[in-house]
């Protein structure tokens, strides 16, 4: 039997207030939470997989909207439809981690020099 998580348990297990959980709820990030006998929320494992995978498209500046559209995809099980996103998402990050990197040999080479003005070193 799949173990049952409370809203309190979930928000602990991913860095997400309850609040925000319920308003994942409310645009349809996630299905709507499964209830018990008192009407409190009742969540099992795929769910708290569904909030992390939403945390990491978030973090990489997916927004709210191809996000929902898709876990509406998903949801359908139109996996073609949830691939073409993804692809098209991992596209943009990879085109990010190249102006990442360019950023980041700028900033080493500034620091490099620096370091040699510093010690005196310039002209090496």
């Amino acid at each position: 039997m799949n173990e049952i998580f409370s809203i309190s348990d979930v928000a602990n297990k991913t860095g997400l207030s309850q609040d925000t959980i319920r308003y994942y709820e409310k645009i349809h990030l996630l299905p709507p939470a499964k209830r018990n006998e008192n009407n409190k929320r009742q969540y099992v494992q795929l769910d708290i997989d569904r909030i992390l995978f939403i945390n990491h498209l978030k973090r990489t500046q997916m927004p709210l909207k191809k996000i929902q559209e898709y876990m509406k995809f998903s949801l359908a099980k139109n996996d073609e439809a949830c691939k073409r996103i993804l692809e098209e998402h991992k596209n943009q990050i990879t085109n990010q981690l190249t102006d990442l990197h360019a950023t980041l040999d700028i900033i080493n080479y500034k620091i490099t020099n620096f370091q040699r003005v510093k010690t005196g070193k310039v002209n090496d």
